[in-house]
């Protein structure tokens, strides 16, 4: 089992930055793909990024039009999401994710998740 907990959401406005933590808790975190997702108010949750198990390998969704950066430090068992330039649409509850010997963007092939921050950008 691994357990996840987000933190760093909160209000900002158009233009800002922010950095969203997710530490985890339990087995082996070097040995999981990490990812954060989001889910905007009313829509499905969307991928925004992943990272691979040693921090070499990152993708990006294409909305996010390489204004966030992933990253892992493994010795603290934390993934960060650095998201500058915030625009209102990226208003949403911010998830991250482990997947056992993978790093994707596809949603389903996480095996655990945590229970999201809010994220709300304003115009």
């Amino acid at each position: 089992q691994v357990q996840l907990a987000e933190s760093g959401g909160g209000l900002v406005h158009t233009g800002d930055s922010l950095r969203l933590s997710c530490v985890a808790s339990g087995r082996a975190f070097s040995n999981y793909g990490m990812g954060w997702f989001r889910q905007p108010p009313g829509k499905e949750r969307e991928p925004v990024a992943a990272i691979s198990w040693s921090g070499n390998t990152k993708y990006s969704a294409d909305s996010i039009e390489g204004r966030f950066t992933i990253s892992r430090d493994n010795a603290k068992n934390t993934v960060y999401l650095q998201m500058n330039s915030l625009k209102p649409e990226d208003t949403a509850v911010y998830y991250c994710a482990a997947a056992r010997g993978m790093y994707t963007l596809y949603e389903i092939e996480y095996d655990y998740w945590g229970q999201g921050t809010q994220v709300t950008v304003s115009s």
